[in-house]
């Protein structure tokens, strides 16, 4: 059992360091070839930030895990509605845009309403299940967000702010050092984490979706303690 706990705080780490890199890298790199900041934070960040789960679900998905495919994604987000965006109204008032509540909020209603209804299909399937087509489905709507979000950025402020340039070199070994970090963390953790579940005689389901609450707490902290996007 110690031994999979170091091995599943080896790939966090992994994962935390990984994603923090990729970031930086890939921000840097857009920011040398003078994209905005929005641009910036809608599509590298939010990406970036979600790479260490993007990775662990399809590893865990190839496997045939999916209880922890579907136990990671609904605890996590719950965790973020909850946890992280609760917190962060404690500590500041959050002003809340009239276009987010009437556009952005709807959309992610929208999305939790799809996965509802595609992972009910009872009257169409005697399986209860996330098929191949839900997938190409789920694909679909988010080009149509990403086509959304590029419709949004032409009208809002594209300035950027003032940045410490990185060198090409230090930019690529950034960008591919947060690949592997993603990767190798991501198998130490849905390998290690089934191992522990296993010997806990505890279902993946209900450990992932405990555990996916601390991942996330630990992974958002360390993560701005490491840095963001913007160059310091």
């Amino acid at each position: 059992m110690i031994v999979s706990l170091l091995f599943i705080a080896a790939g966090f780490l992994a994962l935390i360091y990984g994603a923090s890199w990729l970031v930086d890298g890939a921000s840097a790199f857009a920011k040398k070839h003078h994209i905005s900041d929005l641009a910036i934070g809608l599509t590298i960040v939010a990406f970036g930030t979600s790479a260490p789960e993007l990775v662990v679900n399809a590893i865990a998905s190839f496997q045939g895990y999916s209880d922890i495919v579907l136990g990671n994604i609904i605890g996590s987000n719950n965790f973020n509605l909850f946890i992280i965006l609760g917190l962060a109204g404690l500590i500041f008032p959050i002003s809340v845009q009239s276009s987010t509540v009437w556009r952005e909020i709807p959309i992610s209603l929208f999305a939790g309403l799809m996965l509802l209804i595609l992972g009910n299909e009872i009257f169409i399937n005697d399986v209860i299940e996330i098929s191949r087509i839900d997938g190409f489905v789920l694909f679909g709507l988010f080009a149509l967000f990403l086509y959304y979000v590029y419709k949004q950025m032409k009208v809002l402020d594209s300035n950027s702010s003032t940045f410490q340039k990185k060198s090409n070199t230090k930019i690529w070994l950034l960008i591919i050092g947060g690949f592997a970090g993603l990767i190798i963390g991501g198998q130490l953790v849905v390998n290690y984490s089934i191992d522990l579940a296993t010997t806990m005689g505890i279902s993946e389901k209900n450990y992932w979706n405990n555990n996916s609450c601390r991942w996330h707490f630990f992974a958002r902290t360390t993560y701005f303690c490491c840095g963001s996007y913007e160059e310091k």
